[in-house]
């Protein structure tokens, strides 16, 4: 018993930065995509499930701006562990209340507190490790994304085939409270041992770092459209209706171990060399959907979708991590801004197309063409990595 509680020891540091993406990313952000469908039938339009998502969007990026001027450790433990109250009670009020304006307000506080767990919570991880090169730990830590979609997905369903969605936001704000104790117990503030006092000094912003924040902007927008819709697109596809939700767990299958596998591919090839195949692979899961209703090529859709979504993530936040080494957080809450930004532009251009063509093949062919825009601009200055590889 002592042994997981010890909160100097490297694995209690992972799972609990785990147990936080779980609540941070699954519950207060993924188990909405997850509950879509059901919620859609009984309660929502297409039109303010769009909005939900870009209010859930704008709290998590304003959460993101905020957490670049965290620089004291004691604050940053204090603003974690806000992000797992706020996580708790954004997620319950949702099984207790069906007015619209509750639900507005609350999707923007869970969007504020999933920035705290994933971008102040990943800075504690990554402080608070042990390791003399933190890439493959750190891909582990990110797995967790992964985790966090399979594990509220199987909880939602699982209440959903016994109950209602309310009852589903119900379980999950319960599980919430399970997990997050462990992760409050774990990430506090450790004095005087192997937590790295982060002083906040500042690193030069220069191309390769506007180009990366451009990129990861594209990737924002990237992972949004299939992030809010990809259970409705797939049910939306003739033939396919009700394989949604079996889409959405592949998702999650498929994301736990790509951090891991991507983040070591990255240790022997470069960053931006993987991160620049992940792109691609997810544009080719975004147009899927738009030529074919194959069953089985939209399952590879969601597959790769899982597959790659999560580990840029991963990827480019332990790659700004590691260039601003001095304060990672500072340069993880650029990154996280800027993908943020994407997040709460692609679900407002989504509703005008959708509601325009009736379908989602003009938003995924926009977005897969954003995307396409930061591949290039990627490629052509990849070189400028190098400079940075002693990091």
């Amino acid at each position: 018993m002592k042994s997981i509680l010890n909160k100097k020891n490297n694995a209690n540091i992972i799972v609990a930065g785990i147990f936080a993406l779980i609540i941070g990313m699954g519950i207060a952000r993924f188990a909405f995509t997850s509950l879509l469908p059901s919620m859609l039938e009984n309660k929502l339009d297409i039109s303010f499930a769009g909005l939900l998502a870009s209010i859930n969007y704008f709290g998590y990026l304003l959460g993101a701006i905020f957490a670049i001027f965290i620089k004291d450790v004691s604050l940053k433990v204090k603003f974690f562990r806000i992000g797992l109250f706020i996580s708790f009670f954004s997620t319950i009020v949702l099984g207790l209340q069906t007015n619209d304006f509750v639900w507005i307000v609350s999707r923007f506080v869970a969007g504020f507190g999933s920035a705290m767990l994933m971008v102040v919570g990943s800075s504690l991880v990554m402080s608070r490790l042990n390791f003399e090169d933190k890439t493959k730990a750190m891909g582990i830590h990110f797995s967790g994304i992964g985790f966090s979609i399979v594990v509220t997905d199987i909880l939602s369903r699982t209440v959903l085939n016994y109950s209602s969605w309310e009852n589903a936001w119900i379980a999950l704000s319960i599980l919430s409270i399970i997990l997050g104790a462990y992760s409050f117990y774990i990430l506090d503030e450790q004095k005087n041992e192997n937590f790295v006092k982060i002083k906040g000094k500042a690193f030069k912003i220069d191309s390769f770092v506007v180009v990366l924040i451009f990129t990861y902007f594209t990737v924002g927008i990237g992972f949004v459209v299939q992030g809010t819709f990809l259970p409705d697109i797939i049910n939306s596809i003739e033939g396919l209706e009700g394989i949604g939700s079996n889409s959405w767990l592949l998702v999650g299958v498929a994301g736990v171990p790509s951090c891991i596998i991507w983040m070591r591919l990255a240790s022997c090839y470069g960053s931006v060399n993987i991160i620049l195949v992940c792109m691609v692979l997810l544009i080719v899961s975004i147009l899927i959907p738009t030529f074919t209703s194959s069953l089985l090529l939209n399952l590879v859709s969601a597959f790769l979708y899982g597959a790659t979504f999560i580990a840029l993530v991963g990827l480019f936040l332990n790659l700004g991590g590691k260039i601003a080494n001095s304060n990672p957080v500072f340069l993880m809450g650029a990154l996280t801004s800027s993908y943020g930004i994407g997040q709460i532009t692609a679900p407002l251009y989504s509703i005008a197309l959708i509601k325009k063509y009736h379908n989602y093949d003009s938003t995924l062919y926009l977005t897969a063409f954003i995307m396409l825009l930061g591949v290039i601009v990627l490629y052509i200055n990849k070189n400028k990595e190098k400079k940075y590889a002693s990091n």
